[in-house]
């Protein structure tokens, strides 16, 4: 099984730039989390960088790989149109490269995907078909369509392609903050892991001066931790998996490919409460700027409640979270403000 490279990232960063956006890195002030009422999480705190990517036009990463993966295709495949399987950011990421490429869109989204990322779907054009929760039954109904009507499956993390375009989000960061000393990532199919771990330990520098790469997902779906410390790829059901808040990242197994890339790349997976996934939510509302939806809030959980977990980290570090995604359900972001209230009353 080959591994991408870093020529092969490279490559991407020119193909999706035009559609891709570069995002930003924005410190988190100690000052600005005491303010809004965590002075504690403050005074214990390394230096945080949120790398933002719900600044995409989707307000997620997806967007890079599904671009690159559909931008590769040919005039004849593109007519054809194409289908992917996902709980809805991939979705949206498929979705909006389809239509900005000319072709046809079709989307095998559980039943309990947050209706925000069902709509904004449905909104970019995309025909949505429904299947049960587990991850197994949309790829399963999405080989079924394709095979039906000759649609080229876009993978949510498994592919060569989707790996090296999220992997440009290591080559920015390394770029907006090259002093870095650990850089999160949220995991869950582990395209973004994989790829941002390999374009950041294959990056033109000595491996001493390479930041550290972890992968962060809820405790409540840890196959990815499983998978990693028995180096054994393992699958959760989907009733376990569908347990956590975070809907983007209730995969049931990281992908073959992607889990190649984590064995050789990744320094290792930490895995985060609900309660600290609520508690990292709240504070993107209260003292950012950022709106991150929960499965982008794990990396800033680990950070806040777990830095005794990664070697060598104290308070005078740098570390960079990444905030997978913005799609807020509503319902939600009311929530987690109204338990915001009630802490400050």
């Amino acid at each position: 099984m080959s591994l991408i490279t870093l020529d092969d990232i490279l490559a991407v960063r020119d193909r999706i730039a035009s559609t891709a956006v570069r995002t930003p890195l924005v410190p988190l002030s100690h000052e600005r989390l005491a303010a809004a009422g965590f002075a504690e999480l403050a005074a214990r705190a390394p230096e945080i960088y949120l790398k933002d990517e719900s600044a995409q036009p989707i307000k997620s990463f997806k967007l890079r790989g599904a671009y690159n993966k559909i931008a590769q295709l040919s005039p004849e495949e593109l007519k054809l149109g194409v289908i992917t399987y996902s709980s809805g950011n991939h979705a949206q990421g498929v979705a909006f490269s389809a239509r900005a490429l000319g072709a046809k869109a079709v989307i095998v989204m559980p039943s309990n995907s947050p209706q925000v990322k069902m709509d904004a779907t449905r909104a970019l054009g995309a025909e949505i078909v429904t299947v049960g929760p587990a991850s197994t039954e949309r790829k399963l109904k999405a080989e079924q369509l394709a095979a039906e009507h000759g649609y080229t499956i876009i993978p949510p993390y498994d592919d060569p392609a989707i790996i090296a375009g999220q992997a440009t989000c290591g080559l920015e960061i390394l770029e907006q903050l090259p002093d870095a000393d650990l850089v999160l990532s949220p995991v869950s199919g582990g395209g973004l892991l994989s790829g941002i771990a390999t374009a950041i330990k294959l990056s033109p520098r000595p491996p001493a001066l390479a930041p550290a790469v972890y992968g962060c997902e809820p405790e409540l779906a840890a196959d990815s931790a499983e998978s990693f410390r028995t180096r054994t790829l393992v699958e959760w059901p989907a009733e376990k998996t569908t347990r956590t808040l975070c809907d983007g990242l209730r995969t049931q197994s990281l992908g073959r490919l992607n889990f190649e890339h984590i064995l050789q790349f990744v320094d290792g997976i930490v895995t985060v409460t609900e309660e600290e996934i609520r508690t990292a939510l709240r504070i993107f509302l209260a003292a950012t700027d950022i709106v991150a939806e929960p499965s982008g809030a794990v990396t800033l959980a680990a950070a806040l409640f777990h830095a005794n977990e990664f070697p060598g980290i104290t308070p005078s570090s740098k570390v960079v979270v990444v905030v997978s995604g913005g799609n807020l359900d509503s319902t939600l972001r009311t929530q987690l403000e109204s338990e915001t209230a009630a802490t400050h009353v």
